[in-house]
């Protein structure tokens, strides 16, 4: 009997994952990673019920210290600077993917399993396995793991991809498990009184009103503290102007932040930094590309491009979806090939 090892948030979708691989003859150990300051929480109790009610191993890893100094620092470190981070791709690839393969490398298991809406899947094209789309790409969320290493897929599993969130709840509730109707995860998980209130406790001493001004420097308003805001604001910007207005540009140096038209956010290329490629660059610098600059986007095409040992993105037509410091993920064919952090 091989061994799998899958991720236990306590959600339904990871619930319904250990079910299906111990339907399907695996040995299956649930592990929970425990962020929070506290010991215990009701996700990881819900995590422990499902595990004694379908007879599976079961453990807790404290992980605290490793999601403040990575994860926690990231998030901050990026409004710090005024740009928009990713928390939850970073963690996925620093953290808890790289302990579940741990734990899994320890108890010899083959295998690592999460209740990701995503498959793993031979391509011909580029003669290796790779992250491939399911369903609607909007639903997907290959987006969130592009960047793990492509030596790592071949053993992962993601008992989901064939079922639609629907389908999950039916047979939680089939089975009776009483996260059937547990509602999903909202927003940064370590931020559950909100992004802002998070910052505001956190980087209180930073923290300063500071002016708005238009590109011509005149000034509009006050704005709360930069570190407060993200690039295509519209909304909670506390100004009343004659038309309507987002944030075109941040300004950390000098505490202010830039507002204009909707026009004035599009863009056709983009900038690379922190990039991470499933294929190598050089079979994928002619092809078409559908590029998603951000997790609800479903993605507008283009090309890559290398200058000066630089990296771009160059779309086929501008859009106004592109913030510094958002991961920008591309796809061929429906799978991941690679993706980065726009500068």
């Amino acid at each position: 009997m091989k061994k799998v090892v899958i991720g236990m948030s306590g959600g339904v979708d990871s619930s319904v994952s250990a079910y299906l691989l111990k339907e399907q003859g695996y040995e299956v150990i649930g592990v929970t990673l425990n962020q929070h300051l506290e010991e215990s929480s009701k996700d990881i109790e819900d995590a422990k019920k499902v595990c004694d009610k379908l007879g599976i191993i079961h453990e807790v890893i404290n992980i605290r210290k490793d999601f403040e100094n990575i994860v926690i620092k990231y998030f901050l470190d990026g409004y710090s600077i005024g740009i928009t981070p990713s928390p939850c791709v970073i963690c996925d690839d620093e953290i808890k993917f790289k302990i579940l393969f741990d734990i899994a490398d320890k108890c010899k298991a083959e295998y690592v399993a999460t209740g990701h809406y995503t498959s793993v899947e031979y391509s011909e094209i580029f003669s290796k396995y790779l992250l491939k789309s399911v369903h609607s790409i909007i639903k997907d969320q290959s987006y969130m793991l592009y960047r793990i290493s492509p030596d790592k897929l071949e053993r992962l599993i993601f008992p989901l991809k064939p079922y639609s969130k629907h389908e999950i709840r039916e047979i939680a509730l089939k089975i009776g498990l009483e996260v059937h109707d547990k509602k999903d995860s909202q927003g940064v998980c370590f931020a559950k009184e909100g992004y802002k209130e998070f910052l505001k406790k956190n980087l209180k001493d930073e923290i300063v009103k500071g002016n708005y001004i238009d590109k011509n420097r005149n000034i509009l308003g006050q704005h709360e503290g930069y570190q407060l805001y993200t690039i295509g604001q519209r909304r909670g910007l506390g100004i009343n102007l004659s038309k309507p207005v987002f944030i075109t540009e941040i300004k950390p140096q000098t505490n202010e932040i830039v507002l204009g038209e909707f026009s004035e956010l599009f863009t056709d290329k983009v900038e690379l930094i922190n990039y991470k490629f499933s294929v190598e660059y050089e079979k994928l610098e002619n092809l078409e590309l559908l590029a998603r600059p951000r997790f609800s986007s479903t993605g507008f095409y283009g090309k890559l491009i290398k200058n000066k040992n630089k990296i771009y993105f160059k779309y086929n037509e501008e859009n106004a979806h592109n913030a510094k410091g958002q991961h920008i993920v591309f796809f061929y064919d429906g799978f991941v090939v690679g993706g980065g952090e726009i500068k």
